[in-house]
């Protein structure tokens, strides 16, 4: 980035202090609790279940429901849930680890962009929040802030919610960033090589290969689809150049939705039902990887690692694997590498 032409003027007696001329990348994923306990999981999930974007039913008919029944429910389940993935020894969840990995390995792939380029971290729900790295990230003197929603296919329930607080955060700025938004990366080729790659180094590991491998994405309502979203065409789009790029037929690879929520139809054909019947119709080795998660959560990890593998084996399934999330890996790093780079073109 080239210096402020600010630097050669003298500042008027009395002026604040103004750091300035840095650039900023921030990486925000879904979001994580700060603690497996009620009361971390009641503040987690109601923020996250608050959000417009996620649930879009009418309020008058949500909030009763999420104040009345969700909220004194669902947080002891989604806690003894996470209690089983816990990284005890941050006492914190994969999530925040990785994420805070993946931040931490990027700042030094970029160092050779300068000092001025600073990479940051932030949780759409629970902390850090966008606001205050955002805060943070300008009080460094970052002018200029890339954001990157960790999310390779968009959705109006994920990458737009980013968005939508990230613009919030900038409505308290009197001297706002200039701020760029990563775009969808569901059919960039290192993202789909990563992919590929992955894959076939698991594999490598396994005495008898599966016989169907499952690209398990998280789901969304119909409704969200009918209504314009065009999440479900680049979930089939990654998952078609991912088939492609294995050579393997729609036998072999197949597509599926999980983590569905509420009584309305979602994308189909469900991840559980699916690895339920493929064990019924006597297949005995799968293997499930989850594309459009950049690091292994309660929803790999509990989810597919966890409640599917027992479903599989419950109906007659002998071997399950799950494929890990590409994470802070030399190939998930490539991919986050690749795309910060490219969005940077023409800042640095």
């Amino acid at each position: 980035m080239n210096q402020s032409t600010s630097d050669h003027i003298t500042k008027p007696e009395g002026h604040p202090p103004v750091s300035h001329g840095k650039l900023g990348v921030l990486l925000v994923n879904l979001g994580t609790p700060d603690g497996t306990d009620y009361w971390s999981m009641r503040r987690y999930l109601a923020e996250f279940l608050s959000d417009r974007r996620v649930i879009e039913w009418s309020r008058f008919l949500w909030l009763p429901i999420l104040h009345g029944i969700v909220l004194n429910k669902r947080p002891q389940k989604s806690g003894a849930a996470y209690q089983e993935i816990w990284n005890t020894e941050l006492d914190e969840s994969p999530l925040r680890t990785i994420t805070r990995s993946q931040s931490d390995q990027l700042s030094g792939t970029l160092s050779d962009l300068g000092e001025h380029v600073v990479v940051d971290w932030a949780m759409r729900y629970g902390n850090p929040s966008i606001s205050s790295r955002l805060d943070a990230l300008k009080e460094q003197g970052c002018e200029r802030i890339l954001v990157f929603p960790l999310y390779p296919q968009y959705s109006a329930s994920t990458t737009a919610t980013v968005n939508d607080e990230v613009f919030r955060s900038l409505l308290k700025m009197r001297w706002q960033p200039t701020i760029r938004i990563v775009p969808p990366y569901h059919d960039d080729d290192t993202y789909i090589s990563s992919l590929a790659s992955s894959i076939t180094t698991k594999l490598a590991e396994l005495d008898d290969e599966p016989e169907v491998v499952l690209a398990s994405f998280h789901g969304i309502p119909q409704s969200y689809f009918d209504k314009g979203d065009p999440y479900y065409c680049h979930c089939q789009k990654t998952a078609r150049l991912l088939r492609e790029k294995l050579g393997w037929d729609e036998n072999r690879f197949q597509i599926t939705f999980q983590s569905r929520f509420g009584p309305e139809e979602w994308l189909q054909p469900y991840t559980d039902k699916t690895i339920e019947k493929l064990a019924k119709q006597g297949v005995k080795r799968i293997a499930v990887l989850n594309p459009g998660f950049v690091a292994d959560c309660l929803e790999t990890l509990e989810e597919i690692a966890g409640e599917a593998a027992e479903i599989f084996k419950e109906n007659g399934g002998e071997q399950f694997t799950h494929i890990p999330c590409l994470n802070d890996t030399t190939e998930g790093m490539a991919v986050l590498e690749s795309v910060v780079r490219r969005e940077l073109q023409g800042w640095v």
